[in-house]
């Protein structure tokens, strides 16, 4: 794979197409598998259809979908022709949409069926044709024109890897989307750099669950697997336990790309309920060495339970939860942690599952630097810079915000906070943005907060913003399990339950007052004087997220 580093998509699926042509590349569960020859014909095909469409080299199109195979068609095709691609993220609403239909000006956009209802809102001025990608059907535009599935191009197409070639929107947890530009190099590069990671073998099974136009699942979990000979298979609905549970069964992957609040959801709801439900394992969940015994023997449950044959369980997004990391361990679960930015392509630093170390994130990847710029003297933490060949070209018509975070010599100031060990290994302390500075001028990691917080009983999830001078926590509970709690109790005391959504809900309100009270003391017992919460606010609804589901703590300041 090193030979594709600096080459180009036009030149490098051709050459995967003919090395890998029989086996499976891009399928749904339980469906029958594009090959990668036919996934070389459907490539050729669409690059006609675009053609056809009017679409040429440096025009920008949208692709606005849910994961399936043709997604990875057109993005690849988009690819091999120079059209910019420009991926939007499923849960981007009509309003994102339309911002950044306008700011990219884009030509033409290729939905899912699930999303079309998100058009009518949509006011698209430059846009000239729709297509639905499920069908490659035209919705708007030449009907006349029809997707022929054996039709190959006459035209050959060289598009210079070093420009722009993918146009990603982040959404983001500091505020409004930007524009990253992205070149051929950068990707391919960034590819190349994740199997020095973690080696990717042509047998090699990936189950995506993230979304394709988000740059870690695109990656690494379409363009890594694909340079290398390996299958990825997509779900036709969203991985709730019942849809996700029957395809891991089915699918038994070697490969998956996750974010924190999975795992830490999976360990929360389904793993310390187990042992939490029995006198004796709870017992021994209160001393280590028996905890590490019990946590052993869930993650072969779990492992299972995931189809018995993963290798790599990546983790990225957002910093992963000591508690759940260490149930990892102790469970010999294959997980692995990886560190990066869309404007970095998306990975800068990881580690494979054999090499993890606690609370760490790993060396960096290879042909890249990625220093701590003004580290503290006594702490050795500073912001993050990076500097190498998955750096972003900029962002997208806006040249001050890219000097902002550009030096002139090339490096990236990321924004997040880290810290190299006297190994070379990174660890993450969190967004610099989100640091707060206490009165005596000590740094306060509002992540380190919500860590203690997240890991007290009922609590689902929380931010810790300063306001007024004050650490002020806001507290989501999750009321369902409140409410179950508050039948039970009363069942047990022979109480009459009363169901009425009202009675119900007032009896759930004053349990979540005193849980908060607890909660505080319980917080302000295991961090430092400086880290101490003087308010504690529960939070009815669940915060809004990324497509990473890091929460946008934007909204609450």
């Amino acid at each position: 794979m090193e030979a594709y580093k600096n080459q180009s998509f036009a030149s490098v699926i051709p050459d995967v197409v003919a090395k890998f042509g029989n086996n499976a590349a891009l399928s749904f569960v339980g469906e029958r598998p594009l090959t990668y020859a036919e996934l070389g014909q459907a490539i050729q095909a669409t690059i006609v259809f675009m053609e056809k469409l009017g679409l040429q080299p440096g025009d920008k199109a949208v692709i606005y979908s849910q994961n399936m195979p043709n997604w990875g068609v057109m993005y690849f095709a988009m690819q091999c022709m120079g059209v910019v691609a420009v991926p939007v993220l499923p849960d981007f609403n009509a309003f994102e949409l339309e911002n950044v239909l306008q700011h990219s000006e884009s030509k033409a956009i290729f939905v899912s069926e699930s999303l079309e209802y998100k058009l009518s809102e949509v006011k698209m001025d430059f846009v000239h044709t729709i297509v639905r990608l499920d069908s490659f059907e035209i919705l708007e535009g030449d009907k006349s024109i029809n997707y022929q599935p054996q039709a190959k191009s006459s035209n050959t197409y060289h598009p210079n890897p070093d420009e722009l070639s993918v146009l990603l929107y982040t959404s983001g947890t500091t505020g409004d989307s930007k524009g990253v530009m992205l070149s051929q190099k950068n990707i391919i590069y960034n590819a190349y750099q994740s199997g020095m990671v973690q080696p990717i073998e042509p047998s090699d099974k990936f189950l995506s669950v993230l979304p394709l136009s988000h740059t870690y699942e695109n990656t690494i979990g379409l363009i890594l697997p694909i340079l290398n000979g390996a299958s990825v298979t997509y779900l036709r609905k969203p991985p709730t336990p019942s849809v996700l549970l029957p395809a891991l069964k089915l699918v038994k992957p070697e490969f998956m790309l996750t974010v924190p609040m999975i795992i830490e959801k999976v360990y929360r709801n389904s793993v310390l309920p187990q042992i939490k439900k029995k006198a004796i394992t709870r017992i021994l969940h209160g001393f280590k060495p028996t905890r590490k015994l019990l946590y052993y023997l869930a993650g072969k449950k779990l492992y299972q339970t995931f189809g018995g044959h993963l290798k790599f369980f990546g983790i990225g997004g957002s910093k992963l939860d000591g508690v759940v990391e260490q149930f990892l361990r102790d469970a010999k679960f294959p997980y692995a942690i990886g560190y990066g930015l869309t404007e970095t392509a998306p990975l800068l630093a990881g580690a494979n599952p054999q090499f993890t170390r606690f609370q760490a994130i790993g060396p960096k990847v290879v042909d890249c630097e990625v220093i701590i710029n003004n580290p503290d003297p006594h702490t050795g933490e500073g912001e993050i810079w990076a500097k190498g060949p998955n750096v972003m070209l900029g962002y997208y018509k806006n040249e001050e915000r890219t000097r902002e975070v550009l030096t002139e010599d090339g490096w990236f100031k990321t924004g997040d906070l880290g810290v190299f060990d006297k190994d070379g290994w990174l660890s993450h302390k969190g967004r610099l943005k989100n640091m707060i500075v206490g009165s005596n001028g000590e740094n306060i990691y509002p992540e380190e907060i919500e860590s203690v917080i997240n890991n007290f009983r009922h609590v689902v999830e929380s931010i810790v913003v300063e306001k007024k001078g004050k650490l002020v926590a806001m507290v989501h509970f999750n009321r369902e399990e409140l409410e179950q709690k508050v039948r039970e109790m009363r069942a047990d005391f022979s109480q009459k339950v009363d169901d009425k959504f009202e009675e119900l809900s007032k009896k759930v309100d004053v349990v979540i007052e005193d849980l908060s009270r607890e909660l505080q003391h319980y917080v302000n017992t295991r961090v430092n004087k400086v880290s101490r919460i003087q308010m504690l606010i529960p939070y009815p609804e669940p915060f809004q997220k990324t497509a990473t589901k890091k929460i946008k703590r934007y909204l609450y300041f």
